[in-house]
């Protein structure tokens, strides 16, 4: 594998001198580079759009998205897969990840494990990924074996596939329906993705979650409310979501999060019907969690 033609493998003239300069002086050049990322993404967002679109369609087949991917880019998919169901209560199941090296690859690194093209399918075949499901390979360099290997996979399994990468024209990108290219060039330490490319990774994720959590109506303008009440800080902010959304003062706010058994969605619901719990919940689940739906609908 060349990677050395790579824009995120170029070497950047920017920090050419990185080692002789001022903590100050690394600290501009990093935040420079840093503020070219948002524009890159911006120029991806109709691809971006797309894989919205499908990921949401297979969240309302009550299908589910898989990330797969290797080192960092894998990890960052770990990290969005992990909070979705404290953000939008969602299902653990709804949206998965796959990691070269296993968890353990999570907390310490696994390089070597990226390179095998036979654990990437084998690895997302404990899944069982169907046409139902969105399969999401991430990869900076768009040339992971592991990740290639296993998009390949999900395609023959009939997923949707999407790639999401920091560099046009390679093969990941060509092994998926939808390909994301987030271009953010050579990095102010020459090939660590982690930087420029990790932070385009991550806003990149964030997104796709939540644009198509918000299309199935699983928020309520731009509240949180299928957040989890479960500290103090959770549940502070489910009341205020309550005083904000329903007009209520923290008293009626924490009276109705307390009836209906410390959701947010429902309680929600209650203030804005007038609903009894079981009917809040049970219009709640008749829309399939769509909280603007079921408070419209009554």
């Amino acid at each position: 594998m060349n990677i050395s033609t790579l824009g995120t493998e170029r070497q950047n003239v920017a920090s050419a001198d990185l080692d002789t300069m001022s903590a100050l002086e690394i600290a501009r050049v990093i935040n420079a580079e840093d503020a070219k990322v948002a524009s890159a993404v911006e120029k991806a967002l109709p691809q971006i759009a797309k894989a919205i679109d499908a990921i949401a369609e297979t969240f309302r087949m009550s299908g589910r998205l898989i990330y797969v991917g290797a080192g960092t880019s894998g990890r960052l998919a770990a990290l969005d897969a992990a909070e979705c169901p404290p953000t939008f209560g969602s299902n653990p199941k709804t949206v998965q990840f796959v990691i070269a090296g296993g968890d353990r690859a999570l907390s310490r690194a696994k390089e070597m494990s990226e390179d095998s093209r036979q654990a990437g399918p084998r690895d997302l075949a404990l899944r069982k990924p169907d046409r139902r499901d969105v399969v999401l390979g991430v990869a900076a360099s768009g040339r992971t074996p592991y990740t290639i290997a296993a998009i390949e996979y999900a395609r023959k399994c009939e997923a949707k596939t999407v790639a999401l990468v920091c560099n046009p024209n390679t093969p990941l990108g060509h092994a998926a329906d939808i390909e994301i290219v987030v271009e953010v060039g050579p990095e102010v330490l020459s090939g660590s993705t982690r930087m420029k490319a990790g932070t385009a990774q991550k806003m990149v994720l964030n997104m796709l979650t939540t644009a198509a959590m918000a299309r199935l109506g699983h928020i309520y303008g731009n509240l949180m409310v299928n957040v989890h009440t479960r500290n103090e800080k959770l549940l502070e902010r489910g009341l205020a979501i309550l005083e904000q959304a329903a007009g209520v003062d923290r008293t009626g706010a924490s009276r109705a999060l307390k009836a209906s058994g410390n959701q947010v969605a429902v309680a929600l619901i209650r203030l804005k019907t007038g609903l009894g719990c079981a009917q809040a919940v049970k219009k709640l689940k008749s829309f399939k969690g769509n909280v603007r739906s079921a408070i419209e609908s009554s």
